[in-house]
């Protein structure tokens, strides 16, 4: 598809040109910053395929980022390491798998004749995996331990799930079979700053503190959850994070990023699908400003009124076809602050998928949604098979998405008044 090559080629250039460009406060006139940003699923990267160099799925993985090239990018399915999870070694500080991923691998090119972008993490713990001392899925048991999970395969491939593995995960604040599984991590290009003392987590934001929520009661009507379970239970199944990053023209983008539960898995009640939906809802009350909100520091509000944003992350929901509840990623979509786009296009046909699709089982749950504030220049879904890939499959279970998009510069200030003089 030539036009679309040249139009990625007419965005990268534009990229690096922007960040060549001085700060703005070296004077007027400073132009709009050009930057990609993009999510992508890895499938379960885990401890031990990090640790090593040469795990043959991880390196297809960031062959297709360093192909990519994006300035930001959110990955999810990337284990969060820390004490009493699998490969996590007595004295290590936690939270180091998203450095590894990028010494271990994406700052070795994968392929030759690629380039390398060197980037910086951020990585917060996350609730997957973290016991919560509660009968959540009420089968009438507490399962406070886990098995070690199968090892990764010989092809790269993450090891199954167990039922033992399963029954745990259930009873944990977010699903995994062990702590930290199917986390996240954000990476940016080192040119840029991350503002990590302005950084908000609402890993421990309740459930019940979203107005009009929608959690769960049992099929004959009562509550699913108990008096005690509700007042801690977590609305997000992983995290939600508001990391702001700095460009070079002094304009400050907030990174939305999150990883909603899968809406299915469940029962009659769907409390997955309801969870689902109340994650997704927790963006739209975030960026119009809402005062019942509260990080994990305790600091009430949401966005700053005018902030430019950019939601990212595998959301699980569909604005048009799937087991979404109530339809969250459309309200999304179509909310006053967000930007009005088309939806991202695959650059390969890939058969029974649709053009908009972002997984493989055909739907398109991968979202990168920008506010008004911004324009987006181009978008797509990438689909190219690295030269790395093993056994001819795309490495993942979904597909990068991403969008270039036009961040405008900060408003300049006024020049000073010139002082009165004497007549």
């Amino acid at each position: 598809m030539p036009g679309r090559s040249c139009s990625i080629v007419m965005g990268l250039s534009s990229l690096l040109l922007a960040l060549g460009m001085p700060n703005a406060a070296q004077g007027q006139g400073t132009p709009p910053v050009v930057v990609r940003v993009a999510t992508f699923n890895l499938e379960d990267v885990r401890t031990e395929d990090l640790v090593r160099s040469d795990q043959p799925r991880v390196k297809a993985l960031a062959e297709v980022i360093q192909r990519l090239a994006p300035t930001i990018i959110l990955l999810n399915e990337i284990a969060y390491d820390m004490p009493g999870s699998p490969g996590f070694k007595e004295g290590d500080q936690p939270g180091q798998n998203a450095q590894r991923f990028i010494d271990n691998y994406l700052n070795v090119p994968q392929a030759p004749g690629l380039s390398v972008v060197r980037y910086k993490a951020f990585a917060a713990p996350s609730n997957t995996g973290v016991f919560s001392g509660f009968d959540l899925d009420n089968d009438g048991r507490i399962v406070d331990t886990f098995p070690p999970p199968p090892p990764t395969k010989p092809d790269g491939s993450p090891g199954e799930q167990t039922p033992e593995g399963r029954a745990y995960g259930n009873d944990c604040w977010g699903f995994g079979t062990f702590p930290g599984q199917y986390a996240m991590a954000l990476l940016v290009d080192e040119r840029l700053i991350i503002e990590t003392e302005k950084v908000r987590t609402f890993r421990l934001f309740p459930w019940d503190y979203v107005l009009g929520n929608f959690i769960p009661s049992k099929p004959d009507g009562s509550p699913w959850f108990s008096p005690e379970e509700l007042k801690v239970f977590r609305l997000s199944s992983k995290s939600h994070w508001d990391v702001p990053v700095r460009l070079p023209n002094g304009s400050v983008i907030h990174v939305l990023c999150s990883h909603p539960t899968p809406p299915v898995f469940d029962g009659p009640e769907d409390r997955n699908g309801r969870r689902n939906h109340d994650e997704i809802r927790f963006w739209l009350d975030y960026i119009s400003g809402d005062r019942s909100i509260v990080d994990d520091n305790g600091v009430i509000g949401g966005l700053d009124r005018g902030a430019h944003f950019v939601v990212a992350g595998d959301l699980n929901a569909d604005p048009e076809k799937g087991d979404s509840f109530k339809s969250p990623a459309q309200k999304l979509l179509a909310h006053r602050l967000v930007q009005r786009f088309k939806a991202p296009v695959g650059d390969v046909d890939v058969p029974r998928l649709a053009p908009t699709d972002t997984a493989m089982f055909r739907l398109r749950v991968d979202h990168v949604v920008p506010s008004r504030t911004v324009e987006v220049q181009a978008s797509g879904v990438w689909r190219q098979l690295p030269a790395s890939h093993v056994g001819g499959r795309f490495p993942s279970d979904h597909f990068p998405v991403w969008m270039d998009l036009v961040v405008p510069p900060p408003p300049s200030e006024p020049a000073p008044a010139t002082p009165a003089t004497a007549p």
